[in-house]
């Protein structure tokens, strides 16, 4: 085989390798739960359950120090209120960054609320929410946490959602300083997550149950994502879903702030 067959044969089984998807098993520990959460066909799935004694989740064996993760969910059908299903990123200590996909079950037939945030040094209070455009409970959808030295973008099946840009040259927060776990969960919140905590959990639907699967971690700092930014195209598409699909933005809301976040002006 001529050198050149070789290289090009070696670099497609690079690629493939590169682009392969993690294993629950190599690449999470299920943490709390008491058997409520399961790996499953050989660690492709992994599914957490929730009852009126616990909920559960997992968290990652490694911490990341910017990175690009992508997990697909199929959120808990039916009625799901009362319910906070996650995927988040969060460092140690009282003085935390996070950075947090939190979706908001709902009674049957009304749509989940995805929740984002961002926490910079244990602050937060950059809440922006969304209603998504299919039902997440019917198939796996793809949810990603892109974050880098410059920016986090969170996407709903590679359409973007959210942007928060590094504002530092402004006097604003951003986490670049402490390696994040990713997280995992399905818990009882409905003293607030279901229009404010007036709608309680049926424990007569129990048990609640969320699945995840196609796990990818990519933390290598010489990948398209460390240096990425938003084309016109993703900021088209990003117009797209605050316009339609936002239902409550921070950096509008006067009663909360009387003036807007300095990084309002910057980020999406």
């Amino acid at each position: 085989m001529s050198p050149f067959k070789i290289f090009f044969f070696t670099a497609l089984i690079l690629a493939a390798f590169s682009a392969s998807v993690a294993d629950f098993n190599s690449d999470v520990n299920v943490a709390w739960g008491n058997g409520r959460g399961k790996i499953l066909n050989n660690g492709q799935l992994l599914t957490l359950s929730l009852d009126k004694s616990s909920g559960s989740g997992f968290q990652s064996k490694t911490e990341y120090l910017f990175g690009k993760i992508d997990m697909q969910i199929k959120l808990v059908p039916g009625n799901s209120a009362g319910t906070v299903t996650t995927f988040y990123l969060k460092s140690e200590g009282s003085t935390w960054d996070e950075i947090d996909f939190e979706f908001l079950g709902n009674m049957t037939g009304d749509p989940y609320t995805l929740h984002t945030n961002v926490y910079t040094q244990g602050k937060g209070d950059k809440e922006q929410q969304f209603h998504l455009w299919f039902d997440p409970t019917a198939n796996f959808h793809t949810y990603s946490i892109l974050w880098n030295p410059q920016r986090i973008i969170l996407t709903v099946d590679d359409t973007p959602i959210r942007e928060f840009k590094n504002s530092e040259s402004i006097g604003v927060l951003f986490p670049k300083n402490k390696p994040m776990r990713m997280y995992a969960s399905l818990w009882n919140a409905d003293d607030w997550a279901t229009r404010g905590g007036l709608v309680k959990t049926d424990w007569s639907k129990a048990p609640f149950m969320a699945s995840y699967r196609n796990i990818k971690i990519d933390s290598k700092p010489n990948s398209n994502w460390y240096t990425q930014q938003m084309d016109s195209t993703s900021q088209a598409r990003l117009r797209w879903v605050q316009k339609n699909y936002m239902i409550y933005n921070y950096c509008t809301d006067r009663k909360r702030f009387p003036q807007a976040p300095k990084e309002c002006a910057t980020s999406s």
